[in-house]
């Protein structure tokens, strides 16, 4: 487990396992013998993915960003991807009981970012997994779930939260919105057209070498799904609109470059979060936390 201070927040990695994924599927148009440099693949061209949850304790809230793969894929699913299901073992390994999440946000409702939502409990009806919180997602998102296109449409689960919509348990994001003080949601379309990054901000540190500014972390989720997709132009072939990402990692690289922004990989399976940096030559570099 990966933990740091971000101003008066406290900030944990927590995996829920890893999986295996196609390494052309990973990379999009980006030929193998350039993103083989960065990430080893077996015999089967497969590469290992990560999944990473962000957890945030603000002193007053407990908060989830995110819920990996969960335990309810089906038979056929788990041939692709198999069932890891640590998370909730990770958390438990760290005192931390599901009745201690008070708040669930997910970026976008791929199978693979909110399974843990729910589970089925002994008599196999869907319930929440954290049953005191109160969950985010966009409401874009949902609203596409409900009639996904042929191409993507194996992406969505809707036990995952569909039943936490119908009982009001999960709140449909429209846009940018602030959840708590300190930790807000921004929308980057480009792997889907509502997808959010979570921001969240410390306070301000009024010693910092280049004058007063706010420590933030950024959850970018499948914008940036690891630390070798940080050039501009290396997107994954899942992504619905590859130009949009473009132009949001764009938008994003403003304020994270300027303000030193930890950005938070969701699939990255060693490297979890980093802080990112254009070296002379204009090449984006990830600096490992110490």
């Amino acid at each position: 487990m990966d933990r740091m201070a971000l101003g008066e927040f406290e900030l944990s990695i927590f995996s829920d396992g890893t999986y295996p994924l196609d390494g052309g599927a990973f990379f999009g148009v980006i030929p193998k013998v350039m993103w083989s440099r960065k990430l080893m693949a077996d015999d089967r061209n497969y590469v290992t993915s990560g999944l990473n949850s962000l957890l945030v304790r603000t002193g007053k809230q407990t908060i989830l960003i995110e819920t990996g793969i969960g335990n309810k894929l089906s038979d056929r699913m788990v041939k692709f991807y198999g069932q890891p299901a640590k998370l909730l073992d990770n958390l438990a390994a760290a005192g931390i009981a599901p009745d201690d999440i008070d708040i669930v946000i997910n970026s976008h409702l791929h199978f693979d970012h909110c399974g843990w939502n729910t589970v089925r409990d002994t008599n196999g009806k869907i319930v929440p997994t954290f049953p005191r919180a109160q969950y985010y997602a966009p409401e874009g998102e949902w609203e596409y779930a409900q009639h996904p296109s042929e191409r993507d449409w194996i992406s969505f689960l809707s036990d995952n939260y569909d039943p936490l919509v119908e009982s009001g348990q999960m709140k449909l994001l429209k846009g940018s919105e602030e959840i708590v003080p300190g930790i807000s949601v921004e929308t980057f379309p480009g792997h889907t057209a509502h997808m959010q990054a979570i921001i969240v901000r410390g306070n301000q540190d009024a010693h910092a070498p280049s004058g007063p500014r706010f420590p933030t972390a950024c959850y970018i989720s499948d914008l940036m799904p690891t630390s070798s997709h940080i050039d501009l132009t290396w997107g994954m072939g899942f992504d619905l609109y590859p130009l949009e990402t473009i132009e949001s990692k764009k938008r994003y690289y403003e304020r994270a470059l300027a303000e030193k922004w930890l950005t938070v990989f969701t699939h990255d399976p060693t490297t979890p979060w980093a802080y990112i940096e254009q070296d002379q030559s204009g090449k984006m570099v990830a600096k490992g936390v110490e």
